[in-house]
């Protein structure tokens, strides 16, 4: 096991520029400043981790901005800090299936700007880069989860949890993390970002994760807050979220790729208490608001059958990862808690599952108003709603499937319309700038006369704090809102880093 002590190794700006004459006020500081030597955490000048998968980095450190190449499983060990600066560069190597894994009590502050942002990206060229092509980023706490410890899924050693939901993991803002998601075995992929028990004082926004080879973004337990994040492209799930999650959040896109889907089925949201359905405490509680899915119909006039097998095209990573299908823009399930106010669906085959699956009752809890879905708006979908997973069938099941009422259409369906909810037949109802991901000029925000423009509601009870109480439904609040500006970028597969 390589350790690396790095106590007394911690560098400033200011002692970053005292390594170098060259070095002046207006400079950024860069790694070029310091002698190799002053840099054991490298090796070979811009490497990090020495390839294996247990390498650890221990003491406080800050990474100069450059360019470098992520090797192995590197873990940001219990009080230990990785500072990392705006405008760097951090390439996955895909033969040691490269993962940066924050510990419960290590801190990361990866802090970029709208101008420098973070990149976590694929080693490979430019036109030749694959979901999968490196592991992912992990952050993991000490808040609660309803497993009380776990080990994080994907690969790595890291167990998760505790007793702290004030637990500070550290800072991610202005982070692009693109083509994670390498399997460690058989369907064993690390998330493009996961979380595990990550506690309220941690810093999350301006996240941005694209063609990851499992889900996007996954929460496992914790009650961390997070705002203005971006899943584009991705293979599996948009935002999963399990365990006892039960944060607050706000401003999200999510965009599918109509070629690229799981064979687990890919949903915008899927959200379980546990995998079992049972009824540990805390049940998974978080909510979201202003959500903009924008699904795989409407955007691919090749696409019409919306339960055939797809083939990822260009895309397919050829690592194992098994091609699917999509299903629901939001799937609650396995007594899942999950609230979503103030949002917007588009273009998937099931637009809402809540679903009595493994003996759940997440259908009572939602009649009981446990489960909240307010103030939504769905246009374009194959069917409004289904209670049963793989079926994409309109048909009432309290069972799962056990039991099916063929003369009745589903609970979902019913549950959606009597909450209050809207629905288009049409995505062009909705009047978006321009949502089809695969051709230019992309703008996710609502025109003019657009009937996204008003109709926020947040005087729920579980919007009382953590909310910025708009007016509109969705991400943004027009064809002009530009809170995705400068550090966003949806052609990674082509940008020279």
């Amino acid at each position: 096991m390589k350790k690396i002590n790095l106590s007394t190794l911690f560098l400033s700006a200011a002692m970053i520029a005292a390594f170098s004459s060259c070095s002046s006020k207006e400079d950024e500081p860069s790694k070029d400043d310091i002698q190799a030597e002053d840099l054991p955490f490298l090796f070979n000048d811009n490497e990090i981790g020495n390839g294996d998968q247990e390498f650890e980095i221990t003491g406080k450190y800050t990474l100069p901005k450059g360019t470098y190449k992520l090797r192995g499983w590197c873990y940001v060990t219990e009080g230990a800090e990785l500072t990392i600066e705006p405008g760097t560069i951090i390439k996955g190597e895909k033969d040691t299936k490269a993962a940066l894994i924050v510990e419960p009590g290590g801190k990361l502050f990866a802090q970029g700007t709208s101008t420098a942002p973070i990149v976590f990206t694929s080693e490979a060229a430019p036109g030749s880069r694959r979901p999968g092509d490196w592991g992912g980023l992990i952050v993991c706490g000490n808040a609660v989860n309803n497993k009380v410890k776990q080990q994080i899924e994907g690969g790595p050693r890291t167990e998760h949890g505790g007793t702290n939901n004030d637990d500070n993991s550290g800072i991610l803002s202005y982070i692009r993390v693109e083509f994670a998601g390498y399997p460690f075995k058989a369907d064993q992929e690390i998330n493009g970002i996961t979380f595990g028990s990550v506690g309220r004082k941690t810093q999350i926004d301006h996240l941005q994760v694209s063609y990851s080879n499992d889900d996007s973004f996954e929460w496992f337990g914790g009650c961390a807050d997070a705002k203005y994040l971006v899943a584009y492209h991705g293979w599996d799930d948009d935002f999963d979220t399990d365990n006892g999650f039960s944060g607050n959040l706000q401003f999200l896109l999510g965009v599918r790729h109509p070629k690229l889907a799981d064979t687990s089925l890919s949903n915008g949201f899927e959200s379980d208490n546990n995998s079992n359905a049972g009824t540990e405490n805390p049940y998974t509680t978080c909510t979201f608001s202003n959500v903009t899915l924008v699904g795989p119909l409407g955007q691919d006039a090749a696409f019409e059958n919306t339960s055939s097998y797809i083939d990822g095209g260009s895309m397919n990573p050829q690592n194992g990862s098994k091609l699917g299908v999509f299903q629901a823009a939001m799937q609650v399930r396995r007594n899942s808690r999950l609230n979503c106010f103030n949002s917007v669906a588009i273009g998937y085959p099931v637009g809402l599952m809540i679903e009595n699956d493994k003996g759940g009752t997440g259908q009572t809890a939602a009649a009981e108003g446990i489960i909240n879905m307010k103030g939504l708006v769905y246009a374009g979908m194959g069917i409004l709603g289904s209670d049963v997973n793989k079926t994409w069938k309109d048909v009432y099941s309290p069972d799962a499937g056990t039991t099916v009422d063929d003369s009745k259409v589903s609970f979902s369906h019913q549950f959606f319309l009597e909450q209050g909810n809207r629905y288009y037949e049409s995505i062009e109802e909705l009047g978006l700038k321009q949502p089809n991901s695969l051709l230019a000029n992309l703008n996710y925000g609502p025109k003019s006369g657009s009937p996204l423009l008003s109709g926020a509601d947040f005087t729920h009870s579980q919007l009382s704090s953590g909310f910025d109480k708009v007016n509109y439904v969705g991400a943004f609040s027009s064809e002009n809102d530009n809170w995705m500006s400068g550090w966003t970028n949806f052609d990674p597969q082509n940008t020279a880093y």
